[in-house]
């Protein structure tokens, strides 16, 4: 995940070098010629704060949503019996759940889980 985020963001800024770079011949170029440049300026470092501000946001949704506490209950099947825990949706795992007060639970393949939204007071 680290170094996806500092790809993109070596990708960012060799693109800001890029586009600053300063063109040889300038005072040659016409007004409508220079005025296209601009624009796709503008439209480069619009695209640009989009998909930072897209990617910040998406960051912000999936670590709230991983954060959300849920009620995890676990039925036995042998011994007719049921427990239900306080547990954060990302440390839900496939064999192994994480509940708030730090107990790891491992869990067979009998054992049935329930998922359920927590109410939250």
């Amino acid at each position: 995940m680290l170094t996806k985020i500092l790809i993109t963001a070596l990708i960012i800024v060799g693109a800001l070098f890029y586009l600053r770079k300063p063109t040889a011949s300038v005072k040659s170029q016409g007004t409508s010629k220079l005025g296209q440049q601009m624009m796709f300026r503008y439209l480069v470092y619009g695209l640009i704060a989009t998909s930072l501000l897209a990617s910040g946001g998406y960051w912000y949704w999936n670590w709230q949503d991983g954060n959300q506490v849920v009620s995890v209950t676990i039925v036995s099947p042998l011994e007719e019996s049921s427990e239900t825990y306080q547990v954060r949706k990302k440390d839900i795992l496939a064999n192994e759940i994480t509940t708030l007060d730090g107990l790891s639970i491992r869990l067979s393949n009998q054992e049935r889980v329930i998922i359920a939204k927590s109410i939250q007071e």
